[in-house]
């Protein structure tokens, strides 16, 4: 077995670490503002709903166009869409990497930006889109003209989103749709939103599920409010949907079969949320390790005591046994004709991941001690980031009972 990174990946991290020292660290200390201990206020228009400043955002599309210039930040596209197609292994070990930097413009947690972009939704639409759609779409998603919310969540169905009670109902040569939106990602400033809705079929049923591409300027389709979160600026809305009105031509994939669609979503976001989990650990560790040898307590520095220590050992532990999950699950993923072929492997690794960076957070600041709990250090950013992952795209408790229904054989995939 070989453990080693393949060289092309090693090459690319050296090209990232040099474009980010040159293009991004002074952009960022331009706009330290952002990054430093006044972070959330600079970043949050608190009286606009709580929503991202748009100073705050034009720094982030700075940061992507030049990024897109350097040809880093397709990398994980196809080569028709401007990217080099970048393995899932690649990805992985490059928001690994990210991560482990810190906090900072090259790879932001709060709203998921990066150098190396992270795409599922423009994926979506290269594997499920209409030749017309993606004409339409793809470009302008990439380049930011045109932003995708994501619409499944409701105020009565998370996990259990087969239940979901927003409906598509044919009128003719169009489709109504009736229905609300908890948590509806991006909408603050998304163009469009995909909005998943039972067309037919029974509650609980995976058939009669579609996705609609609803454009946000339709005559009954109001945004109600931002949910103020843990993790602020919000961009997760309350839409509630009126008789809203779409043809054929705004359908995403098959009538009925958007949960394909919502899967390769999940799929894409799951492992690469576990490798930024699995980086952004890395760092609290050897950020407590470093402060733990400077800091002298009683004469000795804090590292001498093994209270210090064993806590310490352990995630560190825990991280490279998570890691080399990551990855190889990332290396199965490609090599997998079925994505949901490794849908137990992609499980273990989130929800171990996301467990993992959490505890690591916690440990810094208590390592730390009371400059550990001031927003002056990074890790209560890096806590309220990754907080949420226990819960979205799928709770830990969803993703064990998915390993579980594979361990047990109730459910298919890799063993």
């Amino acid at each position: 077995m070989d453990f080693e990174i393949p060289a092309e990946i090693r090459h690319k991290l050296e090209e990232l670490d040099d474009f980010i020292e040159r293009e991004i660290a002074p952009l960022e200390a331009e706009n330290i503002q952002y990054f430093d201990h006044r972070r959330e206020h600079a970043r949050t228009d608190w009286d606009n709903d709580g929503v991202p400043r748009p100073e705050w955002e034009a720094v982030l599309r700075e940061m992507r166009r030049r990024a897109d210039a350097a040809g880093h930040l397709r990398y994980g596209l196809p080569e028709e869409l401007g990217g080099q197609g970048g393995s899932s292994l690649a990805m992985a070990v490059i928001r690994e990497h990210l991560a482990a930097k810190g906090l900072g413009l090259h790879n932001d947690l709060q709203n998921e930006s990066s150098v190396v972009g992270n795409f599922p939704t423009v994926m979506m639409f290269w594997i499920y889109g209409t030749e017309e759609q993606k004409a339409d779409f793809l470009e302008p998603m990439i380049t930011g003209e045109r932003r995708m919310g994501f619409g499944l969540t409701e105020p009565n169905h998370g996990s259990d989103a087969l239940y979901l009670e927003t409906t598509g109902v044919r009128d003719g040569s169009e489709w109504v749709l009736n229905g609300m939106k908890r948590f509806n990602t991006g909408l603050h400033s998304a163009t469009h939103d995909l909005i998943f809705a039972r067309t037919a079929g029974r509650p609980g049923s995976p058939r009669g599920i579609t996705c609609f591409v609803v454009p946000t300027d339709l005559k009954g389709f109001v945004v109600e409010h931002m949910w103020w979160t843990f993790n602020m600026p919000a961009d997760h809305a309350e839409v509630s949907l009126t008789d809203v009105r779409v043809d054929d031509s705004m359908i995403l994939g098959k009538e009925g079969e958007g949960l394909a669609c919502l899967q390769h979503f999940v799929h894409e976001n799951r492992i690469r949320q576990a490798a930024s989990g699995v980086g952004a650990a890395q760092f609290c560790i050897d950020e407590s390790v470093a402060y733990s040898r400077e800091r002298i307590t009683w004469g000795k520095p804090l590292s001498a005591n093994q209270a210090i220590q064993f806590p310490l050992v352990e995630l560190q532990t825990e991280c490279e046994m998570t890691r080399n999950l990551v990855y190889k699950t990332a290396w199965h993923l490609d090599r997998a004709g079925d994505p949901t072929d490794v849908s137990s492997w992609v499980s273990m690794a989130n929800y171990r991941a996301n467990r993992l960076v959490c505890e690591a957070a916690d440990r810094a600041i208590q390592v730390h001690g009371g400059i550990g709990y001031t927003r002056h250090k990074p890790f209560e950013h890096i806590y309220r980031h990754h907080r949420r992952y226990r819960i979205t795209e799928g709770s830990e408790e969803i993703q064990m009972r998915k390993v579980a229904g594979n361990l047990f054989g109730y459910t298919g995939g890799r063993s």
